[in-house]
């Protein structure tokens, strides 16, 4: 399974350039422990993730259960808006499974996706189907299971990626790899193919695809599309498929039973790979240079509808992607000279390399960056301008963050986190390291989110020493990035409602008391909350129009309201 391991020097006591924190959350551990991933929920709370032993566990914590498993587990931890931690849990095989992604729902749960080594034992209620399988684990948002599903054939399956899309299923994005023999029998494309599984809200599998080319082919990210569609990110280092080799692949998987498996229960059978139709679609470009950018858009039906490549003469590695109000945005490095599609010019070492594409995948501009040596970018988040007549809101710019990597001699800003803030078009607006005084020898940068009030949330391991590794999570408040932001004073989301709706309160306050009205002016629902958002069961409630308002004693009696419309 493959690991990055980031070495950066940005989860400290103290910050320069208007920058604060806001909270710090520290995790111990005496062991290696690996973290994944960071979500963050509608309700402005937020779920760490990664991949921990678990020493002498006690029956009473964790799930309930003395944990006999030697290996590495899943492990999350939620923590509200103040950095405070809700609940803490570890899902254990009796083997290595590591967990690699994970995505807030709309109902407010996740969705966790990994890749595991282990065979029906302890928390997994699925037996291997061989050397590793894709383990998905569906969580409310107390942390209790609601379902479970396992994906993989006799050989090697990992999971990378894993979203949401509109219909409310998901779609989990990863990697199969199979040996030459396997190759040969036309059932894989190349060393490492993409393996995309797309479920339903229950986790029933609806359909597979696998898409590669000659050679490896690895998924960074898949993120959903506006139609009910995704759309993939791959690190590419192949050449095209000959047509003649696709019409064999697709013949040999249509000649499998198709059944789908049953919607999964805590007693699921599992189906394998092999009993599900599974798609083949060939890469059907040669790359420019060693590796490039491989973008695959999907439809709702797991369809490919247009691929597209981009790169240069030399290694060009995608990072994520992300939705823009004409298209979308996809960021990562390169090593390449203007060449090949590329049009931006290598400054030093590896630059940050972005595109901006149409809904076709057709390019609108690309530009580079440079921060000296080897820079890595590790998140990019769209930053809207507030909406207005109804209309959707549309890009104002976005914000990158990664570090910079030292080769050879290490520079001053070297192992440091940077922001970088650009407009809709590509034109840089400000950058900013985000300097430590207090870090520790080994530290490593995993995941930084834009939260929607613009506090910056970074999160990595830190250690003395190898082998050592705790979490630490940071909550980041900086002047120049809540300026981007929409400010509104009360905002509720989604609207029109169903179940739930997230009133958002966007000025500064210590307690408020929050009224749903209907529209006799009777109050229906009170609370009273700390928090900038807080969510409201909407779900008992008859069709109609109702009034929210927020009442904020520390402002002089400061009263917000708004409507919502409940379907």
């Amino acid at each position: 399974m493959k690991k990055l391991y980031l070495w950066v020097g940005l989860l400290a006591m103290g910050y320069s350039y208007a920058q604060k924190i806001s909270w710090q959350k520290n995790v111990a551990s005496s062991t290696q422990d690996f973290l994944s991933g960071l979500a963050v929920t509608l309700d402005g709370q937020y779920l760490v993730s990664g991949s921990s032993i678990q020493k002498n566990q006690n029956p009473s914590t964790g799930n309930g259960q003395q944990s006999n498993n030697k290996g590495y587990d899943y492990h999350i931890l939620k923590l509200d808006q103040q950095g405070q931690k809700v609940w803490e849990k570890y899902f254990a095989g009796n083997q290595n499974d590591y967990l690699s992604a994970t995505t807030a729902t709309q109902e407010g749960g996740f969705l966790l996706a990994g890749t595991s080594f282990s065979s029906l034992a302890l928390d997994k209620k699925q037996k291997s189907f061989g050397s590793s399988d894709i383990w998905i684990i569906k969580i409310n948002e107390n942390g209790d299971e609601e379902w479970q599903q396992s994906i993989g054939t006799r050989y090697s399956e990992e999971s990378r990626s894993v979203t949401q899309t509109t219909d409310q299923g998901f779609v989990i994005a990863g990697s199969k790899s199979q040996p030459n023999l396997l190759q040969a029998q036309g059932k894989g494309f190349g060393s490492k193919d993409v393996l995309v599984t797309k479920l339903d809200k229950s986790g029933k599998i609806i359909s597979q695809l696998i898409l590669g080319g000659k050679g490896l082919d690895e998924v960074e990210k898949v993120i959903p599309t506006k139609d009910g569609g995704v759309l993939l990110g791959i690190y590419s280092r192949s050449n095209a498929v000959d047509k003649e080799d696709v019409k064999t692949k697709n013949e040999n998987s249509s000649s499998h039973n198709s059944s789908s498996p049953t919607p999964p229960t805590s007693t699921t059978q599992n189906t394998p790979t092999s009993e599900i139709t599974t798609n083949y679609q060939p890469k059907t470009t040669n790359n420019f240079g060693e590796g490039d950018y491989w973008m695959v858009k999907l439809d709702k039906n797991n369809q490919v509808q247009w691929e597209k490549t981009f790169g240069g003469n030399q290694d060009d590695h995608i990072r994520t992607l992300a939705l823009t109000d004409s298209g979308y945005i996809i960021g990562g490095e390169s090593r390449s000279q203007t060449s090949g599609n590329k049009r931006a010019k290598l400054e030093e070492g590896t630059d940050l390399w972005l595109i901006a594409v149409d809904e076709d995948g057709n390019g609108q501009w690309q530009q580079s960056y440079n921060f000296k040596n080897r820079d890595i970018l590790m998140s990019l988040n769209t930053i809207k301008n507030p909406s207005t007549d109804n209309h959707q809101p549309s890009t104002k710019g976005y914000l990158i963050g990664g570090y910079t990597q030292s080769e050879g001699k290490l520079e001053k800003n070297d192992e440091t986190f940077w922001m970088l803030c650009i407009d809709s078009k590509g034109k840089e607006v400000w950058r900013k390291y985000v300097e430590g005084k207090d870090k520790k020898k080994e530290e490593r940068l995993t995941s930084a989110l834009l939260a929607r009030d613009g506090s910056y949330v970074l999160a990595g391991t830190s250690a003395e020493e190898l082998g050592k590794e705790n979490w630490k999570i940071v909550k980041l408040l900086d002047s120049d990035v809540e300026d981007l932001m929409e400010n509104k004073n009360l905002q509720i989301y989604p609207n029109p409602v169903k179940d739930y709706c997230y009133v958002e309160i966007g000025v500064d306050f210590d307690q408020a008391d929050i009224y749903v009205y209907d529209m006799t002016g009777k109050v229906i629902q009170q609370l009273q909350t700390r928090n900038k958002v807080t969510k409201i069961n909407t779900s008992k409630l008859p069709q109609g129009i109702y009034i929210i308002k927020a009442n904020i004693p520390n402002q002089q009696n400061k009263k917000l309201t708004i409507k919502i419309v409940k379907l």
